[in-house]
């Protein structure tokens, strides 16, 4: 590897002490390439990669991955936990209510942890999570119609 490649993901995986195996590339590659994905979306495109895993291997490698910061788990209110690939930025999220889908949004002002709560009490902050709820612009569209 040179200074100006990016880490392969078995080195990505080995980097954070993780044991490499084809199944754990598939589905950091799978998420990496998605788009907010469910697991089951993410257990389909590790099977079209590697052929047969189970679902519960999925969840498995899914809480290493999130746990390790390679990926990150979200969770709007009421929905299912999704993953993606972006991590390690601080970013928000748009929830449609509609339909449900999913965009990142960066910070809205300032640094990381972007808001300043109003009382800490004593926590030191260093991560906010924002979702920022509303029709995205085809059920809008479809809503006024």
């Amino acid at each position: 590897m040179t200074a100006s490649q990016p880490p392969t993901p078995a080195e990505e995986l080995r980097g954070v002490g993780l044991r490499v195996t084809a199944a754990r590339v598939a589905l950091l590659e799978t998420v990496r390439a998605g788009d907010h994905l469910g697991v089951e979306a993410i257990a389909s495109g590790v099977r079209d990669r590697v052929g047969h895993i189970s679902l519960q291997a999925v969840y498995e490698a899914l809480h290493a991955l999130a746990a390790a910061g390679l990926i990150r788990r979200i969770e709007p209110p009421g929905s299912p936990a999704r993953f993606e690939g972006r991590v390690g930025d601080n970013h928000h999220h748009l929830v449609c209510r509609s339909c449900g889908v999913v965009a990142d949004v960066d910070c809205a002002v300032g640094e990381a942890p972007c808001l300043t709560a109003s009382d800490a009490r004593g926590f030191s902050i260093d991560e906010a999570e924002v979702i920022y709820w509303g029709l995205c612009p085809d059920c809008s569209t479809a809503s006024t119609a």
